[in-house]
């Protein structure tokens, strides 16, 4: 890493509970890139999503530093609001307003929040429904849509803030099967126009063909980082190695 282009720096990061008897993070030191992507792998109760969902503050960390653009988010007088705008989130289940049409969920929050008027709110929501191939689909509400196309929209109404960051947290993890495909490849085509990513998921095929470097976290800290070839190919704990051969 070169350091010129790190966008999100987080420093001994940890998130205890119960008094301190449950460390969900313990002390995650990670810096991500503009327009890299980074993938997240690690069993059930590693700290994974509570990594991802500290980047924006939607889980307040114990203690530890989370430096985006240069200010550490997690002062006192910092506007939080200000750096979520930044960073796009897409969660497990799509959570959009079932009584919106799809363009409504689009517009309604670069109208309220970055004051944009209707008409370039709409153009830029149809722009990005055509681009995941839902356009025809804008005046339809959430209840009518099937989950991929559900996971579709989430993606691109957060692209619909003009994020700086991408957080996807097990966005495939609540879909069938069938419908995973469509999303992975909605993500791999944000991955390939330059989107800086960070990636909780468990397709290690996704994983391996996106990433840009892959990290495994196990008990709350990050055991080993690297390329997709290094992390995947040659593992260097026994933590990983038998993670891998779970689901490998």
């Amino acid at each position: 890493m070169n350091g010129n282009n790190v966008i999100i720096e987080v420093k001994d990061l940890k998130k205890h509970y119960l008094d301190g008897t449950v460390k969900a993070l313990n002390g995650v030191d990670l810096e991500i890139e503009k327009g890299e992507v980074v993938v997240i792998i690690g069993p059930s109760g590693s700290g994974k999503s509570t990594l991802l969902r500290s980047l924006n503050l939607l889980e307040i960390p114990t203690s530890g530093s989370i430096i985006v653009d240069g200010v550490d988010i997690m002062g006192k007088k910092v506007d939080i609001n200000r750096y979520r705008q930044k960073m796009g989130m897409v969660f497990q289940h799509f959570n959009l307003f079932n009584n919106m049409t799809v363009l409504k969920n689009m517009t309604k929050a670069p109208m309220t929040l970055l004051k944009e008027s209707r008409a370039d709110a709409e153009k830029r929501a149809m722009e990005l429904l055509a681009r995941v191939g839902l356009a025809d689909r804008a005046n339809e509400y959430p209840s009518r849509l099937s989950g991929g196309q559900k996971q579709r929209v989430a993606i691109v109404r957060a692209l619909c803030m003009k994020p700086e960051v991408m957080l996807f947290d097990e966005p495939t993890s609540a879909l069938d099967p069938e419908m995973v495909g469509e999303v992975l490849d909605v993500m791999k085509k944000l991955a390939a126009q330059g989107m800086t990513m960070v990636v909780v998921t468990h397709e290690m095929g996704f994983a391996r063909e996106v990433a840009d470097r892959v990290i495994f976290m196990a008990d709350g800290v990050i055991f080993e980082s690297g390329t997709p070839e290094e992390v995947f190919d040659r593992p260097q704990t026994e933590r990983l190695k038998s993670f891998l051969a779970k689901v490998l």
